[in-house]
């Protein structure tokens, strides 16, 4: 398990707001920002693309809490390339902006403990919330045919910011504006007697 440890690092290639870089790596977001790394199995498939567009069409939101988003998939590059130009009318996901990882070699997916042993050895759905020191604070792993929450990934980005700016931790449940409480057990009976 990954959490409370430094997320592991790479450098890959990645197609980014439509055009291929070499040399991609976290180390740029340490530091300064958040990030919500996500894998997900393949390019050209079917719950994929909805998560892909879900995460673009959330992008302000993760952006005004200083949050990168960051995809990553054992697809090439160039296949990353042909299916972020592949209007969504096709099944493609034309218009993503943010970083799509290619890890061919299938290491990343290894390294972050979401690489499925059997089959077509792909990534399973995993999802990390790394801070700006690049620990890894919250790690979601889903089997192939199940679809994450954007909304949920956007509720713990805010749970993690509210913690490291008040102190206080988040129950079951809390929103952003939501009554917190102290970790104590004078704080947990406060809030449960409530």
């Amino acid at each position: 398990m990954l959490v409370g440890k430094k997320a592991p690092e790479f450098t890959a290639n990645a197609v980014v707001n439509g055009v291929i870089e070499s040399n991609f790596s976290l180390e740029q977001y340490k530091g300064s920002k958040y990030v919500i790394l996500f894998f997900y199995p393949k390019d050209f498939t079917f719950v994929c693309p909805t998560e892909l567009i879900g995460f673009q069409n959330a992008l302000p939101e993760f952006e005004a809490r200083d949050t990168a988003v960051v995809g990553c998939s054992t697809d090439s590059e160039f296949c990353h390339w042909a299916w972020a130009n592949t209007p969504r009318t096709q099944g493609g996901i034309q218009g993503v902006t943010y970083p799509l990882v290619a890890d061919i070699n299938k290491e990343i997916a290894a390294q972050y403990e979401v690489l499925a042993e059997e089959g077509d050895r792909v990534a399973y759905r995993g999802l990390f919330l790394i801070d700006k020191e690049g620990v890894v604070r919250h790690m979601l792993v889903n089997d192939m045919p199940l679809g994450r929450s954007i909304d949920e990934a956007i509720r713990i980005v805010d749970a993690l910011q509210h913690f490291e700016q008040y102190g206080e931790v988040c129950p079951l449940g809390w929103h952003k504006g939501e009554k917190a409480m102290q970790a104590s057990h004078e704080g947990v009976a406060s809030y449960l007697s409530e």
